[in-house]
């Protein structure tokens, strides 16, 4: 991604945020998926938590599979009131 797409966004500009995303995941390059969060980023997945663009896992072999994911996934539900989209 050559620029940041930054809220707040429209229509047009939410599309090629996701595009971006995908983009970015499907090359299968853990420095660029990476490179998506805040070397800050907080993860959860689910009694386990990650802090930082190096905890957050992506492991490919050499013929660009996904051999490792540490992913976010939470079983504990978020109540309305909790959410920051609605």
């Amino acid at each position: 991604m050559s620029t940041l797409i930054c809220p707040p966004f429209t229509q047009e500009s939410a599309r090629a945020k996701v595009q971006a995303a995908e983009d970015a995941w499907n090359s299968r390059d853990p420095e660029r998926v990476a490179r998506a969060y805040t070397p800050d980023s907080q993860w959860r997945n689910r009694t386990e938590f990650f802090t930082g663009r190096e905890a957050i896992n992506w492991e490919f072999d050499e013929s660009g599979l996904m051999h490792r994911r540490d992913a976010s996934i939470n079983d504990v539900p978020i109540f309305e009131s909790e959410r920051r989209y609605r």
